[in-house]
């Protein structure tokens, strides 16, 4: 799929400078996308997803996961009609967990800097990222 085309099915949008008429590439491992880490949730045995949890499809207009700094650039999950279920319904020993999602079809992602990025049917986590801060500040966000 083109990014062009993912932008016309979710009502989102992407800063000038991103070529549109790029194929989003469908990555079927773990990815990167600024702040946020999409890893398959069978790499990880300490992440549960509730017991009792109430799945939510997701809407043609995308679920937003997150807001880079500032309340700019949201980092939104989007997929066709009845194809991926989301919740935040999840606890991670690394306290980095924003949601678990489970596609079977292409899913994407959506930031407006970042373009897209597709991810290839399965079970997701997605965390935020951290790296090593400066000095005495131990880990820190990274900051999109």
């Amino acid at each position: 799929m083109k990014l062009a085309e993912l932008l016309d099915r979710s009502g989102l949008d992407v800063l000038d400078h991103l070529e549109r008429e790029v194929t989003v590439p469908v990555v079927d491992g773990m990815q990167a996308q600024g702040d946020l880490i999409v890893i398959p949730l069978s790499m990880l045995p300490t992440v549960d997803v509730w017991r009792f949890v109430t799945w939510r499809e997701v809407p043609p207009g995308g679920v937003e996961l997150v807001r880079g700094e500032d309340g700019n650039n949201p980092h939104t999950l989007v997929a066709d009609g009845g194809k991926c279920r989301w919740t935040n319904a999840v606890t991670d020993h690394t306290g980095l967990a924003i949601a678990v999602f489970e596609n079977i079809a292409p899913a994407y992602l959506v930031h407006p800097e970042h373009g897209g990025s597709g991810v290839a049917p399965g079970s997701w986590l997605v965390r935020r990222q951290q790296e090593r801060g400066l000095g005495r500040k131990g880990n820190v966000l990274v900051a999109d």
